[in-house]
């Protein structure tokens, strides 16, 4: 009985085993997808196929729910690659941090034996949560407008580099390709997704690039779409156009930039005028010490 209360033991021990092994091998094994959902991935954008699945399959309703709710900037996600949800998640969680931050304060304090209103903790975690709510709605724009300025530096290069594939007498569906394989960075892998995707589809190529302009609210990549329209269909000679347009962005960005440079030097000189104020009570206040 001794003996076969071993073997028992070990064949089951030794299936156990045998099993996790096949699932580990299984698991790391590629599987095949399945045809249906590879070919609704495969007619849409990357990102909104990613979106789809994150909003599917991990989101919760009530999440899907608090992104409406929060009227989220599309635009300004859709810049820097995040989902309504994220932003909805990330606003929740700072707002979460923020109210219980000043509870636990109190919660200390009392055990300190500092005892405070109840009042107090309460005002404050509305306060923090309003707080902690904005600040993460904050960065979200400040990263956008941070991506939007090198957006718009990335789309000069490419306006030059468009002009030049033209010059050298390539088409104009080519000449988009050609131009957005010259560079990296995150801005031309957008550009060129774009236009992969419009190959994919058929599409073409300059309205997609109209249409993703309109999602990140990038207008100027929605000029070099409409300048490689009209080359395209009137077989017009735009290269010159090209170059005009992208000094004319570049001269926009030096005007926006200086008037930025303007608005901070101005916010200066506040604190400055209140040194100035400063310095001048250290002087006069010997003289009306003595008197």
């Amino acid at each position: 009985m001794i003996l076969n209360w071993h073997l028992t033991l070990a064949v089951v021990g030794g299936a156990a085993v045998g099993l996790g092994v096949f699932l580990v091998v299984r698991e790391m094994l590629p599987a095949t997808p399945a045809l249906g959902p590879a070919l609704r991935r495969l007619h849409q954008p990357p990102t909104a196929a990613r979106a789809v699945t994150a909003s599917a399959a991990r989101n919760p309703e009530w999440l899907t729910g608090a992104a409406r709710w929060l009227r989220p900037p599309h635009r300004q996600l859709a810049l820097i690659g995040q989902t309504p949800e994220q932003y909805a998640l990330s606003v929740l969680l700072s707002a979460l941090i923020g109210l219980a931050t000043p509870t636990l304060a109190a919660a200390f304090l009392a055990v300190m034996g500092i005892g405070l209103p109840f009042v107090v903790p309460v005002l404050g975690s509305l306060g923090m949560a309003f707080l902690a709510a904005l600040i993460a709605h904050r960065s979200v724009i400040q990263k956008a407008d941070k991506a939007r300025a090198q957006f718009r530096l990335a789309v000069c290069t490419y306006l030059d580099l468009v002009a030049l594939q033209l010059s050298a007498a390539h088409g104009p569906v080519q000449s988009l390709e050609r131009a957005a394989e010259v560079c990296d960075g995150w801005v031309f892998d957008r550009i060129r997704e774009a236009l992969r995707i419009a190959q994919m589809q058929m599409h073409s190529p300059w309205d997609e690039l109209r249409d993703l302009a309109d999602k990140i609210g990038i207008p100027e990549l929605g000029d070099v779409g409409a300048i490689m329209r009209s080359s395209g269909s009137e077989g017009a000679q735009v290269h010159e156009t090209l170059r005009s347009r992208a000094d004319a962005l570049r001269d926009q960005i030096r005007t926006d930039n200086l008037a930025h440079a303007e608005g901070i030097t101005s916010r200066l000189d506040v604190p400055g005028s209140l040194l100035v104020f400063v310095l001048l009570g250290f002087i006069v206040y010997p003289f009306l010490a003595r008197l």
